[in-house]
């Protein structure tokens, strides 16, 4: 029953945010009783019977095909991670989310070998799997932390000293906001995933208006803006490598461009990380 009502909540809200004319329907704004489009318009791109949409957004107990699903995700308009989160939500795989999550002693030495750059390994529901020294000098030391609070999204959204890091702070925690709720389309019978959602929501004021909103987001590349207290400012370019034959482990690697005052910070960050100092 949750997963129906998932998948309605987020298939309503998804048709809230188009209108006609951004996919090409001459239909008039003035006098429109709902935001976006109408369910019957969305059926219509997709090429389905309207009373088909209709029931799949009602949390009915139907399970739409593939090609349905591709139908409706491209009448919605859908990026890459929200197509995705689709067909997790309607067409659930069988996971084991209640394994526990152990890195390769062989991935644990590569961290350790990239002495330059940051880098470490995120799991499912961000938890924090792996970390060398240099992202621990950046970040904070998640390996000193017990166990279950080793999660990315629960240090961002409930340590103060994450908000002085990030320069773009809002933006970073609601997209790993983001993150956790796809996991949670992912893995929806996960119990830890449960009670870091229960934790956030209880604790943090950001995550109680983010979360409903369902946005969804898989990260692969990108940048971060830092104000660290040993180097201050810092630019850093980050790629995201899935461990191969982990689907759930992503290794997170922290770059900077040649030759700019951030390459010069990161080397100072090293000498410290080097030398223990942190």
């Amino acid at each position: 029953m949750e997963r129906r009502v998932e998948v309605s909540e987020f298939l309503r809200l998804k048709r809230a945010n188009i209108s006609p004319r951004d996919v090409g329907l001459d239909s008039p704004v003035r006098n429109r009783r709902v935001p976006g489009l109408r369910r019957e318009e969305v059926a219509q791109l997709a090429g389905v019977s309207a009373d088909y949409y209709t029931r799949l957004e009602q949390g009915r107990d139907i399970t739409p095909s593939e090609s349905v699903l591709d139908a409706i995700a491209n009448a919605l308009r859908l990026a890459a991670a929200e197509r995705a989160h689709l067909f997790d939500l309607a067409r659930p795989r069988r996971t084991d989310s209640r394994a526990v999550q152990r890195v390769r002693n062989g991935l644990h030495h590569l961290l350790d070998t990239w002495t330059e750059h940051p880098a470490f390994i995120v799991g499912r529901r961000t938890d924090v799997l792996a970390t060398n020294a240099l992202a621990r000098i950046l970040l904070t030391d998640f390996d000193s932390m017990p166990a279950r609070e080793r999660n990315f999204t629960r240090w961002m959204l409930l340590d103060e000293s994450a908000r002085r890091l990030y320069v773009e702070w809002e933006r970073v925690a609601a997209e790993l906001v983001a993150k956790v709720r796809f996991d949670a389309g992912r893995c929806p019978d996960d119990p830890r995933t449960q009670e870091l959602v229960d934790e956030l929501t209880a604790k943090s004021p950001e995550f109680r208006e983010w979360w409903p909103t369902r946005q969804v987001m898989a990260h692969s590349n990108g940048s971060k803006l830092f104000n660290h207290p040993l180097v201050g400012a810092l630019e850093v370019d980050y790629e995201a490598l899935t461990v191969p034959d982990e689907e759930e482990q992503t290794i997170f690697i922290y770059t900077t461009q040649s030759g700019s005052p951030s390459e010069q910070a990161m080397r100072e960050l090293a000498r410290h990380a080097a030398a223990g100092r942190w």
